[in-house]
């Protein structure tokens, strides 16, 4: 992580030759942060996130992390600002600095539109998934996959332009298993990296002869899209009761009881969310589709609960 960075007096921070004023703290996970910080120079606002790395493994993690950004220059793709790892006594930190998406994430606007008793109209869905899918689209075309798609990986700015972010779990899209030796190896990576209600059956348990490839981020965005129509994931509450979501993701998918949504809609989410990878459509099909819905018929701009 070749770029220079100190912590300066009065609260501000230099990375990549430019100082930046600490503002304050926008969310905090298990081993990370991300902070707003406001550029000296340009007068932007920017979100730094700090990864705490405790090995040689978890710096390499960063540094991934960092080079799948490097991939992509795509509207839907959070581009990296700046980076560079910095000593923390024995342990070191990532630093990514980021555009700051004001927004905020997209569950955010779930949960919020469903504190209201209100859901999200299907125009607004269509113009969301659309955005999130040419993301999508732009990372499978360079042979990568996601994989850890979900609702709080998905920033919107205030003209509801979706942007994917956290890249860290992404690799290639083709994953080739041969034996049950390999089979366990990519089980164990998809338990650690992938978010389990949004995770495709056939991760779940892996077969020893099979081929895991980008439509893993089909069955995501299936999920996704549920959270939009009904205000949470599919398996979101599975998960929450404590239930087997690996057994529940073997069962076709039932919808809640509406005509708040058209029936094409429905049956796009059903062809994400074919439990068998090989009868899932790709993103570029979903796009298609997407393209041939018409928006939703006028007065659907809030649906009561």
């Amino acid at each position: 992580m070749g770029q220079a960075l100190c912590v300066c007096s009065r609260g501000t921070v230099s990375l990549g030759g430019a100082r930046y004023l600490l503002l304050h703290r926008l969310a905090e996970g298990g081993f990370s942060c991300v902070d707003l910080v406001e550029g000296l120079r340009d007068g932007r606002f920017y979100a730094l996130k700090r990864i705490l790395c405790h090995d040689k493994e978890d710096r390499q993690a960063a540094l991934h992390e960092v080079e799948m950004h490097g991939l992509f220059d795509h509207p839907n793709i959070l581009r990296l600002v700046a980076h560079c790892m910095v000593e923390k006594g024995a342990k070191h930190e990532a630093w990514l600095l980021l555009p700051y998406v004001k927004g905020g994430t997209l569950w955010r606007e779930v949960e919020a539109l469903r504190e209201k008793g209100t859901f999200m109209p299907e125009q607004r869905i269509l113009l969301i998934l659309h955005g999130i899918c040419c993301g999508l689209q732009a990372i499978h075309s360079k042979g990568y996959a996601h994989r850890d798609l979900k609702p709080t990986n998905v920033l919107l700015d205030e003209d509801d332009h979706p942007v994917l972010m956290d890249l860290g779990s992404m690799n290639q899209a083709r994953i080739e298993v041969n034996s049950s030796r390999e089979a366990m190896a990519v089980q164990d990576w998809a338990a650690q990296r992938c978010t389990i209600s949004y995770r495709a059956p056939e991760l779940f348990t892996v077969p020893s002869q099979c081929v895991i490839d980008e439509r893993t981020d089909v069955w995501s965005l299936g999920c996704v899209l549920y959270c939009m129509m009904f205000g949470e994931g599919p398996y979101d509450a599975i998960f929450q009761k404590g239930d087997s979501v690996a057994l529940a993701v073997q069962n076709p998918l039932t919808l809640p009881s509406t005509t708040r949504y058209s029936a094409a809609l429905q049956r796009l989410l059903f062809s994400m969310m074919t439990v068998n990878p090989q009868e899932r459509l790709s993103i570029n099909e979903i796009l298609h589709q997407l393209e041939g819905l018409q928006p939703a018929p006028a007065g659907q701009d809030t649906t009561q609960i």
